[in-house]
């Protein structure tokens, strides 16, 4: 439903039976109008009397049969008659990919999953500040910082698993891919556990979305045909700054301020040469995006300023990305003296 008009004080006759026509009633009653309901076409299914002229009708495609004399006869009387979805199925968790941050980059299905929402518990690296806009939905902060964790996990699932069985819709939003250090595999089976329909709707990666809002490529022709997504919450063993270090392509680490350190000290032990170029990309696609550019040798020190949410990026395409930042300047300056050439 896109609002154009103030509803506030309209009355509103939503149409449908109360399983379909429960989302379009709290849109509706989101947007301050005044909300009436009729459930069937032959008139049962209300509470006290219905508005004679209602500013709206809400007609909602639950699949009975009937329904259009009645929208007929309100279209006949001048009173406009908007088309809603029905709502899906109830009783069910989606966990949706809400991308690096930033609703542009929420897939179609994304949206539609939210819009059909009954409850969203959502993450603080999801989109959720334009989430009053998206659904209608109960929201509910489930959000996790380094070192705070607001709500534990066991109780994100069971708030999850007990909201589908109460017979909601449940959208468990997570920034970036929920299968991509979100844990999402341990959601999806303790809703399978709990016999609880679940399905999972992929997200933009902020491993590959926010090196690109920087500028860089995560692989680049005759650079790094290869790349490799490391959490960086936790410190890597020897063994695995050996497997790193020799891979070659690009290194993406996610979250990986707290273990930046012993990251760069362990690469390099591991073989990795200092001048490796390297790049801090805080807040992407978020207001205050930042890239700080500087070495395997000497990042400890250039990044000490640094904060999550962000990602590391460590290889010669970081080098292409400086390159390209060059070239796209200098057309600038060509931009501008042709310019003032042309206006002298």
């Amino acid at each position: 439903m896109q609002l154009s008009i103030d509803l506030t004080g309209r009355d509103v006759l939503v149409t449908g039976s109360d399983a379909a026509a429960r989302q379009a009633v709290r849109r509706y009653e989101a947007a301050g109008a005044v909300v009436y309901r009729l459930s069937t076409p032959q008139g049962a299914g209300h509470d006290g009397p219905l508005p004679e002229h209602p500013f709206l009708v809400a007609a909602v495609d639950d699949g009975q049969p009937g329904w259009e004399a009645l929208l007929g006869r309100c279209r006949e009387t001048g009173i406009p008659v908007a088309a809603e979805p029905a709502a899906g199925a109830a009783g069910h968790v989606t966990l949706v990919g809400g991308g690096p941050g930033t609703t542009e980059l929420l897939t179609v299905a994304a949206v539609k999953a939210l819009r059909d929402a009954d409850v969203v518990f959502y993450d603080r690296l999801a989109p959720y500040q334009e989430l009053p806009s998206l659904t209608s939905a109960e929201l509910v902060d489930v959000g996790k910082k380094p070192g705070h964790h607001k709500v534990s996990q066991s109780d994100i699932e069971k708030l999850m698993v007990e909201s589908a069985l109460a017979g909601n819709n449940v959208v468990r939003l997570k920034g970036g891919d929920p299968y991509v250090f979100g844990r999402g595999g341990e959601e999806v089976a303790a809703c399978v556990a709990a016999g609880v329909k679940v399905h999972v709707v992929s997200g933009v990666t902020s491993a590959i979305s926010v090196p690109a809002a920087a500028g860089i490529p995560v692989t680049h022709r005759e650079v790094s045909h290869m790349f490799t997504v490391v959490s960086g919450h936790a410190p890597l063993t020897d063994k695995e700054h050996m497997h790193l270090a020799g891979l070659g392509g690009t290194i993406v680490v996610l979250m990986g301020i707290g273990t930046l350190h012993q990251l760069a000290a362990g690469l390099r032990k591991a073989g990795m040469r200092p001048d490796m170029p390297m790049a801090v990309v805080e807040r992407g696609y978020r207001p205050g995006q930042r890239t700080t550019i500087a070495n395997l040798g000497t990042i400890a020190s250039a990044a000490a300023g640094c904060s999550n949410p962000a990602v590391l990026v460590i290889g010669e395409v970081v080098r292409v990305a400086e390159a390209n930042r060059g070239h796209a300047e200098a057309a600038a300056d060509l931009d501008r003296l042709a310019a003032s050439l042309l206006g002298s």
